[in-house]
């Protein structure tokens, strides 16, 4: 069973990504299950409800201010019993201070080891129209988990590249994942060859004719 936690601060499209991973998964034959653990925010498990009926898969939850560390253990157990392939995390994307948040995400993955025996693949979720902010963002989040790599949303226009390009040198983090629109099908695994082939298209085509 492969557990992902998916991580990112509110509004960067975490709950949207969980659910176009959970399409991409499915489409790939695949069984797939999602845990509400952003319990903090306010509608965030009714959200991510929502997505999962739309996706047509299965969500475990409980109610707004939750054990996080509860319903993940209810989710892995219905996991186990119904031998799902992958479990997608939805976790909290701010909490009082960076301590409560190392401290919440450590208590989650604590459980996941006791009952998987390894530790969760951890995808951290950048809005990719952010610029600096975004990159302010990644370097926070890494500094406070264990990051394995990123899902870059809003990747919509070859504006908002540069956003790879720093995340990578800055924090050496490889892109997984890019969202390039609100469907749960606008989600790809990044192809660096392919984006870099489109960003010199653009700019080519932009290009003034040459006189004479």
């Amino acid at each position: 069973m492969r557990v992902i936690f998916v991580v990112g601060v509110n509004g960067t499209g975490k709950t949207t990504s969980i659910a176009k991973l959970a399409h991409l998964f499915k489409n790939e034959g695949k069984t797939v299950l999602l845990a509400a653990g952003d319990t903090f925010r306010a509608a965030a498990v009714e959200q991510l409800e929502v997505w999962a009926r739309r996706v047509g898969v299965d969500c475990v939850r409980q109610g707004t201010g939750a054990d996080p560390a509860a319903v993940v253990f209810d989710a892995l157990s219905a996991a186990e019993s119904r031998g799902i392939d992958i479990v997608l995390v939805d976790t909290a994307g701010r909490l009082h201070t960076k301590t409560n948040l190392m401290d919440e995400l450590g208590k989650v993955a604590r459980v996941i080891r006791r009952k998987t025996g390894r530790d969760p693949e951890t995808l951290l979720v950048v809005d990719g129209t952010t610029g600096q902010n975004g990159l302010s963002q990644a370097r926070s989040f890494a500094e406070t988990i264990p990051i394995q790599g990123l899902i870059l949303t809003k990747l919509d226009g070859t504006s908002k590249g540069g956003i790879v390009v720093a995340i990578a040198e800055h924090l050496g983090l490889p892109v997984e994942y890019v969202g390039m629109g609100e469907t749960v099908d606008d989600l790809d695994v990044f192809d660096a060859e392919n984006f870099v082939t489109a960003l010199f298209a653009e700019w080519k085509s932009g290009e003034e004719p040459e006189e004479g």
